[in-house]
């Protein structure tokens, strides 16, 4: 059985380490501390290469913005961790026999670069960045390319798990897959179409690919539909 995974915010905490790596550069730069939310702003839904000229000017900067897209690069790499269980999780859903994909919106250095710190890189059977295939979740072609990855096709089924109700949700639903909702400490927005599970934290999304999920947790206004 074939399991997408989204990265950012799913897998690994991106919010966390946005703003870790924002005070660090901030204070590098000996930066106002108003400078820490308008960089978390700027790059909270998406960071590319084109989004550091407007910020470059913002902040008052006169690096070139490539080189201020590098430094992010590495510092962002460092600054994001895993949330709790998400290898052992993986390792354990490989060992049972899953296919393990990940399919994620980004520019390819930056997501292969967290891949690489956070050392999640090897534990997947594919690895589909939208920046590299030219199209973005919740398109198809991301997730069939993702699949092709693995080595498998769509039409044979499987799971997407992601914390975005339209990309990852949605394009899970275009691409054929069973949506599975990580909340991450959020409600289901009313009057959205509800995924097939939903589930507090990425263990417990894991747990329901095991098998295992009976005790996923029930939040309000959120359920888990049965497997």
């Amino acid at each position: 059985m074939l399991a997408l995974f989204d990265l950012d915010n799913t897998l690994i905490d991106r919010n966390a380490g946005l703003a870790r790596w924002a005070r660090g550069f901030v204070r590098s730069r000996f930066l106002p501390q108003e400078a820490e939310p308008v960089i978390c702003d700027r790059l909270s839904e998406r960071a590319h290469p084109e989004d550091f000229v407007s910020l470059g000017e913002a902040l008052g900067l006169s690096d070139a913005p490539g080189d201020l897209w590098h430094e992010y690069v590495d510092g962002i790499a460092r600054s994001v961790r895993c949330f709790s269980g998400v290898r052992e999780g993986i390792e354990a859903l490989r060992g049972a026999g899953w296919t393990i994909g990940l399919a994620t919106n980004g520019a390819g250095d930056v997501q292969r670069a967290k891949l690489a710190a956070t050392g999640l890189a090897p534990l997947f059977d594919g690895i589909c960045v939208s920046g590299e295939v030219g199209a973005r979740k919740p398109e198809r072609h991301l997730f069939e390319v993702a699949a092709a990855e693995c080595g498998v096709s769509l039409s044979a089924g499987g799971w997407m798990v992601g914390d975005n109700p339209q990309t990852d949700m949605n394009g899970a639903r275009a691409a054929g897959l069973r949506a599975l909702w990580v909340a991450h400490g959020r409600e289901w927005a009313h009057g959205l179409r509800e995924p097939d599970v939903m589930v507090p934290s990425i263990a417990e999304a894991i747990e329901v690919l095991q098998g295992t999920g009976s005790r996923s947790a029930h939040l309000p206004g959120l359920c888990a539909a049965p497997l």
